[in-house]
């Protein structure tokens, strides 16, 4: 569906993209990962059209997205981070226009501007001014406008940003929804709610992409060490030492808790489990041990791993 190659955008001096390449099939949800100013949005904007690139090539849907341009944006659906609304019209009106706009007509369009307010959840409130809605039923309009012409593919940056947690579990459920019928392309800072609705994870860092893979994947390929962690009644340098003598163990960190306890960090070789070690030396010393679990690594922390700068 998407396909980029050695994609490069620069503002003056500043290279914002540094020929990336990635592709995404058809039938996808994508997560785009990065921090601020990796180059997410530059990105996004030159797929959809909205930005000349400075080289490199790209297409949607096999068109060109340069020597075909109106092609290719008929097969897209873009929702931008702040998603512009003509806030002096009526939703089921504004969505007619924009219907309009995209070249529907007639019976065409009224019935496309149907299924977009049912399927984006604003049957009922189609007669309400949107300068009257709240953030959540703006982000549903702005994603109703991205559907409207039946897109193939759907472009969403950052389309749980400003919500409030029930709004965005609705926005999540909506896309892993929308994802039956079109590929879907999403930028969002909030890393667990990809872990549960992408297929793959693209991350960009510096304008160079630094990870493509499944989450799944990313998770159990990470290099940093994993961690365990246990409260216990003991002297903590006693406890700091033999703990940090157990195989695989990196280092502890201990911290003080009321009543002579301890929260002691044990960071282990990624992959392994020294959990059963940790038990057997505290029964061994006849420490009190109220908490013992191990940290399972997420997707966060993959992120923090490709993009951290020490």
């Amino acid at each position: 569906m998407i396909q980029v190659n050695q994609l490069t955008k620069r503002f003056a001096r500043h290279e914002a993209v540094r020929g990336i390449t990635f592709s995404v099939e058809r039938g996808e949800v994508v997560g785009f990962l990065g921090p601020n100013g990796a180059g997410k949005t530059t990105t996004l904007r030159m797929i959809t059209g909205y930005l000349p690139p400075t080289s490199g090539a790209a297409t949607v849907a096999g068109f060109d997205i340069f020597r075909q341009s109106i092609d290719a944006r008929r097969k897209i659906g873009y929702m931008p981070e702040n998603v512009p609304l003509y806030e002096e019209m009526r939703v089921k009106e504004y969505l007619r226009f924009r219907a309009q706009l995209k070249g529907l007509a007639g019976g065409d369009a009224r019935r496309r501007v149907g299924e977009v307010l049912d399927t984006c959840g604003l049957e009922g409130v189609r007669r309400k001014m949107i300068k009257t809605l709240s953030k959540g039923y703006r982000q549903r309009v702005g994603l109703a406008d991205a559907l409207v012409h039946d897109p193939e593919l759907l472009i969403l940056d950052e389309p749980t940003n400003g919500l409030d947690p029930i709004q965005i579990r609705q926005i999540r459920e909506l896309i892993r929804h929308l994802a039956q019928k079109h590929t879907v392309m999403v930028s969002t800072h909030i890393l667990p709610e990809v872990e549960m609705t992408c297929n793959r994870v693209i991350i960009i860092d510096g304008g160079k992409i630094k990870a493509a893979d499944t989450p799944a994947n990313l998770i159990s390929g990470m290099r940093a060490a994993g961690r365990v962690q246990l409260e216990l009644k003991a002297d903590p340098e006693v406890a700091s030492g033999a703990l940090s003598r157990l195989d695989g163990v990196k280092k502890v960190t201990p911290e003080p808790l009321e009543d002579g306890w301890q929260r002691c960090i044990v960071w282990i070789d990624s992959g392994t489990d020294a959990r059963e070690r940790i038990h057997n030396l505290c029964a061994q010393y006849g420490w009190p041990v109220r908490s013992l679990f191990r940290h399972e690594a997420t997707l966060e922390d993959v992120f923090v791993e490709l993009t951290r700068r020490d």
